[in-house]
């Protein structure tokens, strides 16, 4: 399988963004980053002027000498960064997001850019405009491998990109996406639409991740894998792709049942999770078999280190 393995390394890192370091002295845009956390945080003219004779004589950026005189935290770098380079960010100590949402919470530590590094090798592969468009399943042999952390952290990156991206919770047996993205209980979702019993405000969208939308499951159904079977959901898919521009689908490990078999042939498109030192060798094998059952573009594999 000519397929890409990536196997991001979530080791803790600094806060402290090289990106500030690298930073061009010239704004980009209409203000710079001294002008933006100056005004972020009232400075004061004469702290500002203290801010600039520290930058001079250790000779660091506007942002390092405000963190370092306790004019400015690393928090408030990060998001100027953000402001100028029209980068969506919201930061992990406002609680705005959960800190399991690395790519949005920290996005210029390591873990994000190792989201960002398989970001491009699927568009590469599947979601360029020269291709068939796909919806992509991301599935797991196993509950316990860090495919809801994936996905959810995969569907962040791409939303920082220009277009919209779609997240769906398909996990009809254990949904985690309502209470990782802190969505609001409509009581509608997934299974309200499969079962013909809702049609509005199941879609939500993310405070802070303005081109990033949430179908969550809603309530729980006795009968998930029926509901998924239903030609609905397959109709559901077609639809979304035609108004996303990209759709990444959450699915229930394959070891409970063949639900993610089924939502990936639905999709078209397949990327699959294992974790180090916890998917066995077997489960992998008898998913590799599953997904091969159905017209399934299995895109990748990704070996979960965190």
């Amino acid at each position: 399988m000519n397929a890409p393995h990536p196997t991001p390394q979530f080791a803790s890192t600094s806060t402290f963004s090289p990106m500030e370091e690298h930073a061009p002295t010239e704004p980009i845009g209409e203000r710079s980053i001294g002008e933006i956390i100056a005004k972020a945080n009232n400075l004061t003219v004469e702290q500002i002027q203290s801010i600039l004779e520290y930058q001079r004589t250790n000779e660091v950026r506007f942002g390092e000498a405000a963190v370092a005189l306790g004019l400015a935290n690393t928090d408030d770098v990060m998001w100027a960064l953000a402001q100028q380079f029209h980068y969506p960010y919201a930061s992990e100590s406002n609680g705005s997001l959960d800190p399991e949402l690395v790519v949005g919470a920290r996005p210029f530590t390591e873990q994000a850019e190792a989201f960002r590094a398989i970001r491009s090798r699927l568009i590469m592969r599947l979601f360029s405009d020269e291709r068939p468009k796909h919806a992509l399943a991301v599935v797991s042999p196993e509950s316990g491998d860090g495919k809801t952390f994936f996905a959810a952290n995969l569907a962040v990156a791409f939303s920082q990109l220009p277009g919209r991206t779609l997240l769906i919770d398909a996990d009809m047996r254990n949904p985690r996406l309502h209470t990782l993205f802190k969505l609001k209980d409509h009581g509608t979702g997934l299974s309200s639409i499969l079962s013909g019993r809702a049609a509005s405000r199941v879609i939500q969208s993310v405070p802070g991740l303005p081109s990033l939308y949430i179908l969550p499951v809603g309530v729980t159904p006795p009968n998930p894998l029926e509901l998924l079977e239903r030609p609905g959901f397959a109709l559901m898919i077609r639809e979304l792709k035609t108004k996303f521009d990209r759709v990444i689908v959450d699915t229930p490990a394959l070891s409970c049942g063949a639900d993610a078999a089924v939502i990936a042939s639905r999709c078209g498109a397949a990327l699959a999770v294992a974790r180090r030192d916890n998917s066995s060798y077997l489960a992998t094998q008898e998913m590799a078999k599953a997904i091969r059952m159905g017209a399934i573009e299995l895109v990748g594999s990704v070996l979960n280190e965190y």
